[in-house]
């Protein structure tokens, strides 16, 4: 009877034990279920530089496939009105993460040193920068430009920069004409003989050229950076603030966007897809030329082949600001480090380009 009592007792310490066991494992499952919601309610605003297009749809195609989701994201993604709008909007907080061209960042840092955003992930190792004209307007080098006019909006990066391509080429910039006008007239008037030349992004200028009836052959391009001016172009900023208190969800969003990236690189017509889901009037065809153009000319370069996308190189990015004082006047150069972070950058493995 003895032995009874006590095979009864020590079944009812089990008993307990297990009950315990058991409540212990339904609030660990719910400490991690409430988690993993928190996570997924964790809001984020992104800006784009522009209109949704073809060469910044890697974001969009992230965001549809649900890459940010999984890294605990709920992401809205707006267009923007410029990339110094982009950076402004980041700056202020109204947005955690933004697509700007880097000299544009450049250009902010050096007058808002202690406020600037910071870039975080290299995408265009090249900048867009770019002069068109018609083939027959007589001008085959960049000396050639000299008494000729050069039109674009005053806003437009490669008009600003124009004096920098001046003095790298050794154009004297006095004796071009620089016109502004209304950026959607830019195309119009060089096909019209309005103006001898236009400058813009690349992959928008040319293509928007071909859209209006130009043959490839009617048309004459001069890249900045096939002349030694190492501008790069659009990179991830993100504000410094934000990155510094929250270093895991930076590190997360660009695991997500590189996977967007890696997407868009083996089958760009998803980028145009998730662009033409935006904006329903949006010229697919035209879009699809864009985007591959950017990618041959500004994200695949013999730099990203060898290490990826994303970073950059420090010579480069010294040269570059370097260059860009040169036009703007700084009174003080931003340091590098003030421009560029890669320590939240995936691993290399993540970045790396299929040959």
């Amino acid at each position: 009877m003895q032995s009874m009592l006590v095979t009864d007792a020590m079944l009812a310490n089990e008993v307990d034990e297990m009950k315990r066991s058991n409540l212990s494992l339904a609030a660990t499952a719910a400490t991690l279920f409430l988690s993993g919601a928190a996570m997924a309610e964790t809001e984020i605003k992104i800006t784009l530089p522009w209109v949704f297009q073809g060469p910044d749809s890697f974001m969009l195609v992230a965001a549809d496939k649900g890459y940010y989701a999984e890294e605990g994201l709920s992401v809205t993604i707006d267009a923007g009105r410029g990339s110094v709008d982009a950076i402004g909007k980041v700056a202020s907080g109204a947005y955690e993460f933004g697509f700007a061209d880097l000299s544009n960042l450049v250009q902010f840092a050096a007058e808002n040193p202690e406020g600037a955003p910071i870039s975080i992930m290299m995408v265009y190792d090249e900048g867009p920068f770019s002069i068109v004209t018609k083939a027959d307007s007589g001008i085959m080098t960049p000396a050639d430009m000299e008494g000729h006019s050069l039109g674009s909006p005053a806003f437009d990066a490669s008009f600003k920069l124009f004096p920098a391509f001046a003095a790298q080429t050794g154009i004297d910039e006095s004796k071009v004409e620089r016109i502004n006008m209304d950026g959607k007239l830019r195309e119009t008037m060089l096909l019209r003989g309005d103006v001898d030349m236009i400058s813009g992004h690349y992959y928008s200028a040319y293509i928007d050229l071909l859209k209006r009836g130009a043959k490839p052959e009617d048309l004459r391009s001069f890249l900045f950076s096939d002349f030694g001016l190492d501008f790069y172009g659009n990179a991830v900023i993100v504000s410094r603030s934000f990155a510094e208190e929250n270093p895991e969800l930076v590190k997360g969003f660009l695991r997500a966007t590189a996977r967007g990236i890696q997407d868009v690189l083996a089958d760009p017509a998803l980028g145009v897809a998730a662009a033409k889901a935006r904006d329903g009037l949006l010229d697919e065809e035209a879009e699809l030329a864009r985007l591959e153009l950017a990618v041959d000319t500004l994200i695949i370069t013999d730099y990203t082949r060898r290490a990826g996308f994303g970073d950059v190189e420090a010579e480069k990015l010294a040269n570059s600001i370097k260059q860009l004082s040169g036009v703007f006047g700084f009174e003080t150069d931003p340091e590098p480090s003030l421009i560029f972070d890669n320590s939240f950058l995936p691993a290399a493995d993540l970045r790396q380009i299929a040959q």
